[in-house]
């Protein structure tokens, strides 16, 4: 089965919010698949969402973030490889948690990969590790370790995986770790020009494509060693737009005319660079998706953990103040959360 890495190169478009919301979804969808959720952002704002919102969340964290290999997250799993760093852990499948037992909104076959922010503390480690010239594969098997890791959840368990990763927004050493783990690339995406520059930061990174002068630099580092050592990148799967203003019923004509410019920019590499593309002989115009913008939602899901498919409209009472969810608000947001699972 996939795996669907969340990333854009610029923050605050909503990718730790969308990947909790597919993946809840599609474990509610997919009841006999296993999906794994990796956060990878040293925020852990994923793992909030689902261990239970923001607060209680925040509070249930702690719990698997003691020191030493009592460290049942993300971070522990990167602790552990450093200690031993060119040997697979035997045990690493342990790092993945069931999560119904700490919120009971989620779906029973929904595990997670805790985030810490001991990630960020590690990264000058882990890359360091990976520019060892012995072995001389240092780099390959430093990059692979978060593909190591959803090996091992796959052989602990009897059920197809399907793997949702919650990227940090810089291309840090961790991100890197992600997209060489990741089959297929989200990219969430709000209709503004620095979410149009953080997309042709993507293709320069991962591809060595692009405006020719920052592709040139891209083409010195992560891309060109990725290539000699045959690293599988990810492809570029689904564009979501995210938070779209209406107007009446309709996006507003501000939204049109940057979100049409991000089009441009997209349909423009479609064009030059179809390889990169998941599905290179569908338009790719039809692999965007819509999210409206419904602020209540947002806050009330990620307040309290509720997966969409549990939530209802009605007022919610959330810290003391009411949020009222209407149903027409709800049902789009749905259809579009339902068109994005279709993608999957």
């Amino acid at each position: 089965m996939s795996s669907y890495a969340f990333w854009n190169n610029k923050g605050g478009v909503g990718k730790s919010f969308l990947c909790f919301v597919a993946a809840c979804e599609y474990a509610h969808r997919n009841p006999d698949v296993d999906v794994i959720v990796i956060d990878l952002c040293p925020q852990a704002n994923t793992s909030e969402m689902i261990l239970g919102g923001q607060a209680e969340g925040g509070k249930i964290i702690k719990k698997f973030l003691k020191p030493g290999p009592d460290r049942v997250s993300v971070g522990g799993y990167l602790e552990q490889r450093l200690s031993s760093p060119f040997i697979q852990i035997e045990d690493a499948a342990r790092y993945a948690i069931s999560v119904n037992d700490y919120n009971d909104k989620i779906p029973t076959n929904l595990s997670l990969v805790c985030g810490d922010n001991l990630v960020e503390v590690l990264g000058e480690a882990v890359r360091q590790t990976a520019q060892l010239s012995v072995p001389v594969t240092a780099w390959k098997k430093v990059i692979s370790w978060i593909k190591d890791l959803q090996d091992a959840i796959r052989e602990a368990r009897e059920n197809d995986c399907v793997f949702f990763i919650d990227c940090n927004p810089s291309f840090a050493i961790y991100t890197q770790l992600a997209v060489a783990a990741a089959d297929n690339l989200v990219i969430p995406f709000t209709a503004d020009e620095s979410s149009r520059r953080g997309i042709e930061n993507i293709i320069a990174l991962l591809y060595g494509q692009g405006d020719d002068y920052i592709a040139s630099f891209a083409r010195l580092s992560f891309f060109k060693r990725a290539k000699e050592e045959g690293i599988k990148l990810p492809r570029l799967h689904t564009f979501i737009s995210n938070r779209v203003t209406l107007f009446d019923g309709e996006p507003s004509k501000a939204f049109q005319a940057a979100n049409k410019a991000i089009h441009s920019t997209i349909e423009r590499i479609f064009k030059k660079h179809r390889t990169i593309f998941a599905y290179p002989k569908v338009a790719v115009a039809d692999r965007f998706v819509d999210f409206p913008d419904y602020h209540g939602v947002s806050v009330v899901v990620s307040l309290t953990g509720t997966p969409i498919h549990r939530l209802k409209a009605g007022p919610k009472n959330i810290n003391g103040e009411r949020i009222q969810v209407n149903v027409g608000p709800l049902k789009g947001y749905k259809d579009a959360l339902g068109k994005l699972i279709e993608f999957l």
